[in-house]
């Protein structure tokens, strides 16, 4: 399997790994069929993402997406982060391999389960914000239904 040399980067150099011990809010998702977990912390300032921290369980293509989507939104307004897509960080990778996509989707769901919870706890959820959601519910094509959860200020896990 070929790799580009910013996966292979992302991968040996992982940027923004670990957590934000007083993050604003998170996401957790993972795939039944390949085993990936990730989690992504974010700290939220006047609906801005300020920081953005993960931690993947999976593969080396698994953690070089995880990195290059809180590259991609840090520093971004939460409706910019909102049109973050799988596709936009396959593409800022220079691409992955086909059998590899579902990663790029965990990216992604992992900062919309993060952003729907800081959203729906905030009361801030709209009805044109809750389009972006929709991944969240969705038979990811490249790797069968997805799952995500968050963990509520009570510790208790949310679907």
């Amino acid at each position: 399997m070929q790799y580009t040399e910013k996966v292979m980067d992302h991968f040996m150099h992982p940027r923004n790994m670990g957590e934000i011990p007083d993050a604003t809010t998170s996401g957790e998702v993972g795939n039944p069929v390949c085993g990936d977990i990730m989690k992504i912390d974010l700290k939220i300032e006047n609906d801005i993402v300020t920081d953005a921290k993960f931690k993947t369980f999976g593969c080396g293509t698994a953690i070089a997406t995880s990195s290059m989507a809180t590259e991609m939104i840090i520093g971004k307004p939460i409706d910019e982060v909102l049109e973050l897509t799988n596709k936009s960080v396959a593409e800022s990778l220079d691409g992955l391999p086909p059998v590899k996509m579902h990663c790029s989707v965990l990216a992604e769901q992992a900062v919309k389960a993060a952003l729907k919870k800081y959203l729906e706890e905030n009361g801030k959820m709209t009805a044109e914000r809750e389009k972006y959601f929709k991944i969240l519910a969705e038979e990811d094509e490249h790797a069968g239904p997805s799952v995500y959860e968050y963990v509520d200020e009570a510790g208790e896990s949310k679907k």
